[in-house]
């Protein structure tokens, strides 16, 4: 017969290492998915952003509980953070795409610092749907 006492630490660490497990593969997922790189890719060819930024530059998990972060069939809103030699601050991400299996495209992405100052870093022209750079 097993003690309760171990069967209770037993269950807690498997559970814990079952949470910290699925939290990982969250942040895998969203890392890996496309908006979540074309957004990086912007936040690295932008001067601006990665001058106020500092070098290296370094992405770091998103908040899961924060409410700005929401993806479902066809929108996509990212909160991610980033830091660099100089500064750190968020990286805003909204992305869409016309049905489930096509292609995202990148919205709108700011970086906004930790003082408040925010940097457009790409935003999608309306008239003609054009991506654009923002310089």
């Amino acid at each position: 017969q097993v003690p309760l006492g171990k069967v209770i630490l037993y269950t807690s660490v498997m559970t814990s290492g079952g949470c910290a497990l699925v939290y990982y593969l969250t942040q895998k997922a969203f890392s890996r998915a496309s908006y979540y790189q074309l957004a990086l890719e912007q936040l690295h060819s932008h001067p601006e952003a990665l001058e106020a930024l500092g070098t290296p530059l370094n992405t770091h998990y998103l908040q899961l509980m924060d409410k700005y972060n929401f993806v479902d069939i066809a929108d996509a809103k990212l909160k991610i953070p980033v830091s660099g030699s100089k500064s750190a601050g968020h990286l805003y991400v909204i992305s869409s795409r016309e049905a489930p299996f096509k292609r995202w495209h990148l919205q709108e992405v700011f970086l906004e610092l930790k003082d408040g100052q925010q940097i457009p870093v790409f935003k999608l022209r309306q008239e003609n749907g054009d991506e654009v750079k923002v310089e």
